[in-house]
Formats: structure tokens, C-alpha cells, sequence
């Protein structure tokens, strides 16, 4: 079951990204910022998130908005499987939830960014394999030997 961000779901998100291994203290302090946005202010518009349950547990997430000054294009700020739950279609169900309510909200264009860390080669991959193009890159964004890898989906109405 795919359903919006509970308060009780922070602690479990938190769990997720610090066990990926992937990600650093301050991604995952960023992460939560959003987390706590989306909790602390319901009618917000900037962060829509969504979590993916079982039987009470908490698989995955991902967190969207849309992109400022743009007309239709979205961000996909986040998405995350629990370790426990990768390889089993749980990122690719998150994402395909994540285009239709994209697409629900009249969405255009999705963009990922992400890194060029050998870490986040998977993530690369999971992207590449969700039908997204890398679009942009730029070379040392993050520091010394890490690209900025921009990856994005066009929707089709």
C-alpha cells in the first residue's frame, strides 16, 4: 500500500536512509528537513510524500514537488527502499506511483539528481531502468570527484 506521510513514519524513513549505506549524515538531515516540512505544515504545496507499507512496515518513500519557476516540471527529491526490501519491484512501484500523481497534477517533465559516486551506481542504474535519460552533468558539484548526474522523464499525456 502506497499512502501520504504519517507522523509516526520519520523514525522509519530515517531507519531506510541510514541503512542504504548510501547516504551522508547531511543528505539524510536534509531528507528529514523535508520530512518534517511536510508534517509540521499539511498545506504546504512544495513537498508531497508518500510511503510504501506492509503489514505495518515501512518499505520505501519518495518525496516529489514541483520545480519553482517552472511550468509542470517536478522534482523527485527522494526515494529510498529499505534494504531489506530492494530487488523486489519496491523502488520501481514507488516510481511509477510517483509519475501517475505527477502526471495526475498536470506534470510534464520529472527530474532526478543524483551522484557520480561509485555508492550511488545503483541508483544510476534504477533510474536508467525506470525509463529516465541523463540530461545534464557536472563535472565536481558535490566536491573534488563527485558529478552532479541530472536525470529526467518526459511524460506523455
Amino acid at each position: 500500500m502506497i499512502r501520504p506521510l504519517a507522523g509516526g513514519d520519520r523514525e522509519a524513513i530515517r531507519r531506510i536512509l541510514v541503512a542504504t549505506g548510501v547516504f551522508t549524515g547531511e543528505e539524510v538531515a536534509i531528507a528529514l528537513e523535508l520530512v518534517d516540512a511536510v508534517l509540521e505544515k499539511p498545506g504546504q504545496k512544495d513537498y508531497i510524500i508518500r510511503v510504501m507499507e506492509e503489514e505495518g512496515n515501512v518499505l520505501g518513500y519518495y518525496c516529489v514537488g514541483p520545480t519553482p519557476a517552472t511550468q509542470a516540471t517536478f522534482d523527485l527529491y527522494w526515494i529510498a527502499v529499505d534494504p531489506a526490501a530492494q530487488g523486489k519491484g519496491t523502488g520501481a512501484e514507488l516510481d511509477r506511483h510517483a509519475i501517475g500523481l505527477i502526471g495526475e497534477m498536470g506534470g510534464r517533465l520529472v527530474i532526478a539528481e543524483t551522484s557520480s559516486r561509485p555508492a550511488y551506481d545503483r541508483t544510476r542504474a534504477f533510474y536508467v531502468r525506470q525509463g529516465y535519460t541523463e540530461l545534464a552533468r557536472i563535472r565536481e558539484y558535490y566536491r573534488p570527484g563527485d558529478d552532479l548526474v541530472v536525470f529526467g522523464k518526459y511524460l506523455t499525456r
